[in-house]
């Protein structure tokens, strides 16, 4: 499973190793389109993948968020092991969890983007597994209302032909502490964020929700991007043109995400 890793770590672009590529073709970015992708940091840690992208936090050992476009042509994916064989990506340098943290945690080893989303490809589904996309979820969070959400997302894909998400964890107090030897941390709280385009309109809609065992309609969890902006200090969808971005962000509209 051949990782596409480039890390904004330096100018040039890199493999999962620190090398710098030096084919001329290398040099475009691959991202420059990707509208699911937030505003970062160069010295964030962020990795591409087949059916994703991860910025990995080496301190926490869980992504600060994990992006993807996802299509309706990928929901007709059909490779599944229904196995979840989670594991330290084998090309990435530096701390990482591994399963051995998790293991009698009383946390489940939690997908940002879901496994079911990625079963258009082997490398995807498998890659979906690596740790730069696990955080630790309560199991009936994880179970509940996180998977109801990601089920809610793969029907407005199959809707409105594609939707870009961007999702990820959120610290308050940290009341959950650590796991593991390695002290994997805890989220408080789990955001998602989504956008999609009907015809020539775009909107967009984002959800908080606590890392805890409750069930609710969907809808209780929703904000705007502006607001869950505000929360998690950082630009959402800044690729878009600053009028739309201005526009679907400060509103939902609630016409498309019902």
């Amino acid at each position: 499973m051949a990782l596409l890793a480039l890390l904004i770590c330096s100018c040039e672009p890199t493999n999962g190793r620190g090398d710098t590529f030096t084919d001329p073709i290398s040099r475009v970015d691959p991202r420059a389109k990707k509208l699911e992708l937030p505003a970062f940091e160069k010295d964030e840690h962020v990795l591409d993948y087949d059916g994703f992208t991860s910025s990995y936090n080496h301190t926490t050992l869980i992504p600060n968020w994990v992006a993807y476009e996802l299509t309706s042509v990928e929901l007709d994916g059909s490779y599944d092991t229904h196995s979840s064989n989670f594991s330290r990506d084998p090309n990435l340098e530096g701390p990482q969890a591994s399963r051995e943290d998790y293991s009698h945690s009383g946390w489940d080893k939690g997908h940002m983007a879901p496994k079911a989303d990625m079963r258009w490809s082997s490398s995807a589904y498998w890659q979906s597994h690596y740790f730069t996309n696990v955080c630790p979820q309560n199991h009936n969070f994880n179970a509940g209302d996180w998977n109801t959400l990601e089920k809610q997302v793969r029907k407005w894909a199959n809707k409105y032909g594609k939707v870009w998400v961007v999702c990820g964890p959120i610290f308050t107090d940290r009341e959950f502490g650590t796991i593991g030897h390695a002290k994997v941390q805890v989220p408080d709280l789990f955001f998602k964020a989504l956008l999609i385009k009907n015809g020539s309109d775009y909107s967009a809609i984002a959800y908080v929700m606590p890392n805890r065992a409750k069930h609710h309609p969907l809808k209780e969890y929703a904000c705007t991007i502006d607001d869950l902006e505000e929360m998690i200090g950082r630009d959402l969808f800044p690729k878009l043109d600053d009028h739309i971005e201005t526009k679907v962000e400060s509103e939902i509209s609630w016409l498309y995400w019902q």
